[in-house]
Parts: structure tokens; sequence; C-alpha cells
């Protein structure tokens, strides 16, 4: 009895000799300020990533929710918003299982979307969705440049309004506007990763709903004024504001709409890699940091969405705040657009951190000696050094997506566009196949079929959203002069 146990004690099994020596080595490392992986420690929490998200969410797509309500009417406009959140949540929750591989606290960390890609799915599909997330990356980018420049177009307008009455046209260039925000962006976009932009999310969050709670309160103030509630069961009317196929593609670009005011999923996992290390897992962390988000937004967007029908019906405008339903107090309409842009300065960062930092890994490793590449300048003015790859690649993109943004204002059709563009594929698809392989769901199971009908039936969905953005892009673009509107 006493030499198996002295035996026991001096030569443990070959298993429990790798445990002690892992657990040993994360010992140390955490003792020096590291992570399992040898990086900085993590410090996010599920507040810090809830807010990541938020700012991420609740953005300029919760001003277009009345306007895609009151296409679809007072039944299906609801009941779209409750489906598009209930399937964001389901796919986030799978997703956010594919942060590491394997055992969810002390498997590899894959640090990107594109990272849990590669991890567990192969070939073509890769690169597919290499070239959607940052595509979309792209036209996210562009999108909130545009809704910047029309909120402090609003401001200007308002005031305007104010001065000279609601009959004076007060017709102001957007171009400028957009300029503006590409400075500010230019600035911004020097922060060098996510860990460091968790103050400017804050912020962010902070201001988008500053804003939804304005348009919320107004909308209420409306329906009052009005004696009750606008709108119809079945949304806009047939002949009276539109023809069958506008009903049609409008109806469809609602869909891309609402699907755009729930889309993150592209940058979950980039999110999630902020998160400290377990316990308890990131994963566990992550999907109560994506419940607390999506009910948060979800309820706020029922509020706001549903307010700006009952407040305009069939004239709901595309944004409720810049598209003047409302022109009284100015002042007001000035802070929510305000907080508007300050929201979207922070959420043109988070969006575009994955993106930045994958550009600056694949030149590092494609060319590791260079200075310009991977050295650093000090610069006196800003009292630190600065990576002149990283700036002058970042501003590069900023300019570029300012410039695009100055040639397609079209804020309703560009925001169904890009829902339409990201939800299928990064939202729902990649996810459902990770899962799938991650689990070994196996072939033509229950589960397997429910899951690849969910996948289908959005797929369907983001080809209609798509054609109906299409077709108003199409259709603005017969009435529209570059850099002059």
């Amino acid at each position: 009895m006493a030499d198996n146990v002295v035996a026991t004690f001096y030569y443990p099994p070959t298993g429990a000799m790798q445990v002690s020596a892992a657990e040993l080595g994360e010992t140390k490392l955490s003792k020096q300020g590291l992570d399992d992986d040898g990086r900085n420690k993590r410090t996010g929490t599920m507040w810090t990533a809830s807010s990541h998200i938020i700012t991420a969410v609740i953005g300029s797509g919760v001003l277009s929710l009345g306007w895609a309500i009151a296409q679809l009417g007072w039944v299906a406009g609801p009941a779209v918003m409750l489906l598009f959140s209930l399937v964001t949540y389901f796919t986030s929750s799978l997703l956010s299982d594919c942060y590491r591989s394997g055992d969810q606290s002390t498997g590899k960390r894959n640090y990107t979307y594109m990272d849990a890609v590669n991890a567990n799915l192969s070939g073509v599909k890769v690169k597919v969705c290499g070239l959607l997330q940052y595509a979309n990356i792209v036209g996210v980018a562009i999108g909130y440049t545009i809704a910047a420049s029309t909120s402090m177009l609003a401001i200007r307008r308002a005031n305007c309004f104010h001065g000279k009455g609601h009959a004076n046209p007060c017709k102001i260039s957007s171009t400028p506007y957009m300029l503006i925000f590409g400075v500010a962006q230019v600035f911004f976009s020097q922060i060098p990763d996510f860990d460091q932009i968790s103050w400017l999310s804050m912020l962010a969050a902070a201001m988008s709903f500053t804003y939804s709670s304005i348009g919320l309160g107004l909308g209420i103030v409306q329906v009052i004024a009005n004696g009750g509630v606008q709108g119809s069961m079945t949304g806009i009317t047939i002949g009276a504001a539109v023809t069958p196929m506008q009903k049609v593609w409008r109806s469809t670009q609602a869909f891309g709409d609402i699907a755009f005011a729930y889309s993150y999923s592209l940058i979950l996992i980039e999110i999630q890699d902020t998160i400290r290390a377990p316990p308890p897992s990131e994963s566990t962390v992550m999907k109560r940091a994506t419940g607390v988000s999506v009910a948060v937004t979800t309820v706020f967007y029922m509020l706001c969405g549903c307010m700006g029908y009952a407040a305009f019906g069939d004239a709901a405008p595309g944004n409720l705040l810049t598209g003047f339903g409302f022109y009284e107090p100015f002042w007001l309409l000035d802070i929510a657009n305000a907080a508007i842009v300050v929201h979207l300065v922070g959420a043109y960062q988070v969006y575009c951190q994955p993106l930045f930092a994958f550009v600056e890994k694949w030149a590092a490793q494609r060319w590791p000696e260079s200075k310009f590449v991977t050295g650093e300048v000090e610069v006196p003015l800003l009292r630190g050094k600065v990576n002149m790859f990283r700036a002058t690649w970042r501003t590069a993109f900023v300019v570029a997506t300012t410039v695009v943004s100055m040639m397609l204002p079209f804020f309703n059709d560009v925001v169904g566009f890009l829902g339409a563009l990201g939800f299928w594929p990064l939202t729902v698809y990649f996810p459902i196949e990770m899962y799938v392989v991650q689990k070994k769901v196996p072939k033509w199971s229950t589960k397997w079929v429910c899951l690849q009908m969910l996948s289908i039936g959005c797929l369907v969905i983001s080809l209609a959203a798509a054609a109906g953005s299409i077709a108003g892009i199409k259709s603005d673009l017969k009435v529209y002069h570059p850099f002059k509107s």
C-alpha cells in the first residue's frame, strides 16, 4: 500500500504530468501579465462586450426602421423584426462556440472570424468568407459615412428651417460633411487595436441610447398630437402611394434594412477576443453579452420603429431624425443628430478594426524585414511612436470610402443592400457550417435538417432584399448628380 502511494507520488501518469506542465506554464504567463497564448492579459467583461455589440448594432439602422415597418405594416413589420433578432441571437451563440477549437476553456484561440472559419472549414469556403467579410466591412464604412454626413447636414437644415420657415427648401450639399467625417476618421483610425477603443465604444453606446430615446420621445409626442396611431395592418397603400411593383421592391428592401439593423456577426469573434481568460469560458460570457445586447436592441428597435410608423404612417421618412418628419424643437433634433455623429465615429472604428488588423498582419508576414511595414517612427507632436504602414494604409482606406460615399449618398438603399449582402453568409451560413463541423452534427439528422432549412430560408430573404435595394439604387441614380447632392 505504501509502495503504491510512493510510486504514484514520484511517477505520476503521463497525462497528469502534461496537465501539471500546462498549469505551471499558464501560472508563469499569468504572473508576467500574459494570457495562455502569450498575448497581453485580456480584461474584457460581459459589459464591455455588450457595449461593443450595442455600438455596432444600434447604429444608423435604427433610424430607418419606421420606414421599414411602414412598408410591411403593423403585422409583418414587428414580426419580421422579432424574427431577425431571434435568428441573430441563435447564430451568434453558435458562432461564439467557435472562438476556441476543442475545449471551450483551454482550446486553441481563433482571433478573428476568418481564423474560426479556417479552423473549421477549408478550401474555397475560407476565401469566399474572407472576401465577403472584408467587402461587407468596406460597405459598412461607406454606409456609416453617408449616415454621419446626413445627420450633420440635418443639423444645418434644422437650423435653416427654424430661421427661414418650413417652406424654405434649405438645399445644402452633403459633400463637405462627408469630408469632415472622413478627416475625423483618419485620426481615430490610428488607434492600434480593438482593446484600446473600449472608451470610444462605451461613449458611442451611450450616444446610441441618447438619439434613440429622443427619436422615441418625439414619436410619442407626434402620436399624441395626431390624436391616435397612424398606419395600417398591411403597410403602405398600393395605388395611393405606390404601384404594386414598387410595393414589392420596397417590402424586400425593408427586410434588408431590418437585417442591417442586427448585423454584427462579422466582428463577433474579434469582440470575444477582448474577454478575460476563463473561468467562465469566453463563449459563456459572450453568449450572455449577446443575449443582453440583442434583447436591449430589440426593445429599442420595436419602440423606435413602431413609434416612427405610428407617428407618420405611410409617410414615415427613410431616416427618422434627418428626413424631417419632425421640425421642432430644432435644438433637440440638433442634439440627437450630434449624438448620431459621435456614435458613428465609434461604430466605424469597431467595424473597421478587423480589416485594419488583417491587412497589417498580412503585410508584416509578406515583408517582415521592411522598416516601413514593421518599424515605428518617433513623432514628437504625438509624444509617441507611429507605424508608417499603419498610418498610410488606414488613411488611404478612409479616403477611399469617403470618396465612394460622396458618389453614392443613398441612405436607405445602401443600408438595405449592406444588410442583404452580409446577413445570410456571415450571420447565418458560416456560423451554422462551423457549428456542424465542430459539434460533428450527423448529416440528415433532425438537427442538421433544421439548421439547413434555417440557412436556406435566410438565403431567400437576403436575395430578395438585395434585389429590392438594387432596384432602389437604380431609381436614385436616374436623378442623382455626383458631388452635387
